[in-house]
């Protein structure tokens, strides 16, 4: 058996001494970080002992070093539910919700939208002696106290069961009076919680007056917390493990044995803010012979996840994503809407990164980023919410990640995707059944010019730039040339009806690096075509 190094024994001791402290505090702690207990008077020493004050330093060292790595470890502790406000208020609570304060009222003119400061979210757990442990959401606000306001409710639903659960504080008549103006802290300790919730607070006014009001998604501590899955009863239970067969599409999973001798329960599902249901979950009872159960699937997406727990009470569930690094399929989720002519990505996972429309001059060439494209990717999740009850809704899941209007359906026309493990490109247009314009340059009837013709299936509008190459992108283009809207034709755009023209001079065309660009101007977002180098001897030319 190998040794323990001085290190590691220094560890152990501070690891056992921080679970010693955190189980063993006396009385109600706050939910921040605990405070430094008073040092105790000496006991009277006669004369002077050498070296006790190098003793004693040490010893304050010491056990300052191990409080900072407490306080680190341990979630903050408290003995009891309580609701507390600043000094010199005088408040009293209620756990009970007033559903009048659900709906709001018009605030006056002299009430601040900002009246409403802060809204700190943190875990803390709760301990009685000789008993197991819970975990409570500690909520910590602060406003500054109007004339018109009696108080403060802070609202908490569980984003999986929609249960709210709401407190309020109110300030007495007599107080409200002496401290209007002054800064009210008020910090709620008996929301009950359990491992890994998903929760949603909101925090309001008393009375409610519409538009202020402060929101926060909070995600409650799992069992991979070492202090959550030291003293929590259902992080001792045992996990279930899981193989993938790709060729069958299929998750085999291996569930554990619950304790009590309990059913257990197995499911996919996406995870969102919430894991949503992907199928029925499949139930595993205590006397089966074999507990093994096969789940169907039928995208390996990063979201996609196991989850498992047993038919107890407030069981902790755990989870497994077993193809959290197969992104792919979330860039090929690209829909165009002839209709609107949008572009819209709705990835079936949320995706924290960038994304822009890009045109690519031609085959295996830099896709290039158009203007004004750069849009934000942070999950659909939407934390916009006017209300609870009938008069608000929870988090919206139903809006597209990003959408482009008025898109122009050309193959050079692509998305391009950036987040922190790289960057993909898509070219939805590419390939496809959309029609998309055409650009030619040929002789032009007038002595020195190129004509430059456009082919659509709709009517459209465009520009021609002229435009001189350099080893830096883009290349320096010139002013615009308006090009001569032709009248409507009948027929296959491709046979011969065009759309418009304009002629440019040749030799100002004919110059070595020299391309011809040209945009449609009707649409927000269009792919440019271009050629270039043409051999004006004999120019023509096709832009495809």
């Amino acid at each position: 058996m190998g040794s323990v190094s001085p290190g590691e024994q220094t560890h152990l001791r501070l690891s056992l001494l921080c679970l010693g402290w955190s189980r063993g505090l006396p009385g109600k702690q706050p939910s921040r970080a605990p405070r430094e207990p008073a040092p105790h008077p000496h006991p009277a020493v006669p004369g002077p002992q050498p070296g006790a004050g190098m003793l004693a330093g040490r010893a304050v060292l010491f056990l300052s070093l191990t409080w900072t790595t407490c306080r680190g470890l341990a979630m903050p502790r408290v003995t009891e539910c309580g609701v507390s406000c600043s000094p010199g208020f005088a408040c009293r609570s209620r756990v009970n919700r007033n559903i009048f304060n659900s709906f709001c009222r018009q605030a006056p003119r002299s009430l601040s939208p900002s009246v409403l400061e802060a809204l700190t979210l943190s875990t803390a757990m709760k301990c009685a002696p000789h008993d197991d442990c819970s975990l409570v959401l500690h909520v910590q606000a602060s406003l500054t106290l109007h004339e018109g306001l009696r108080g403060l409710e802070a609202c908490s639903m569980n984003v999986d069961t929609q249960e709210t659960r709401c407190q309020s504080v109110r300030v007495s008549r007599a107080s409200r009076r002496l401290q209007v103006g002054r800064q009210l802290q008020v910090h709620f300790d008996c929301f009950e919680v359990g491992v890994a919730q998903s929760l949603y607070v909101t925090l309001r006014t008393v009375p409610h007056f519409c538009g202020i009001q402060l929101d926060r998604q909070y995600h409650v501590e799992d069992c991979g917390d070492q202090d959550v899955g030291r003293n929590l009863p259902g992080c001792s239970a045992k996990k279930f493990s899981y193989r993938v067969d790709r060729d069958r599409k299929v998750v085999l999973v291996q569930a554990p044995e619950a304790p009590g001798g309990s059913d257990y329960y197995v499911r996919l599902c996406l995870k969102w803010f919430t894991c949503e249901d992907v199928g029925a979950p499949a139930r595993v009872t205590a006397n089966r012979l074999s507990r093994t159960v096969s789940l169907p699937y039928s995208r390996e997406l990063p979201c996609l996840c196991l989850e498992g727990w047993s038919a107890t009470p407030d069981a902790v569930r755990m989870q497994a994503c077993p193809f959290e690094d197969d992104t792919e399929a979330l860039w090929d989720a690209v829909h165009y809407h002839p209709g609107a002519q949008a572009l819209s990505w709705e990835p079936a996972c949320p995706v924290s990164g960038h994304v822009s429309l890009c045109w690519r001059p031609g085959p295996g060439a830099l896709c290039h980023h158009l203007e004004h494209s750069g849009r934000a990717a942070k999950g659909r999740v939407s934390t916009q919410q006017v209300g609870w009850g009938g008069r608000g809704h929870g988090p919206d899941l139903s809006a597209p990640q990003v959408q482009y209007p008025r898109v122009d359906t050309q193959p050079q026309l692509c998305l391009k995707f950036s987040t922190s493990r790289g960057f993909w490109v898509r070219c939805p247009f590419k390939g496809q059944r959309f029609q998309a314009w055409k650009m030619t340059v040929q002789p032009a009837a007038s002595q020195g010019h190129l004509r430059v013709t456009f082919f659509s299936p709709e009517a459209a509008h465009f520009q021609v730039y002229l435009c001189q190459q350099r080893k830096m992108w883009p290349p320096a283009c010139r002013p615009a040339l308006w090009a001569t809207a032709l009248p409507p034709a009948s027929g296959d755009f491709m046979a011969g009806p065009a759309v418009a023209f304009v002629d440019v001079p040749r030799d100002k065309a004919c110059v070595p690096n020299t391309c011809i660009q040209g945009r449609r101007t009707d649409m927000l977002f269009s792919a440019p075509q271009q050629l270039c180098d043409l051999r004006c001897p004999a120019s023509q030319g096709t832009a495809d």
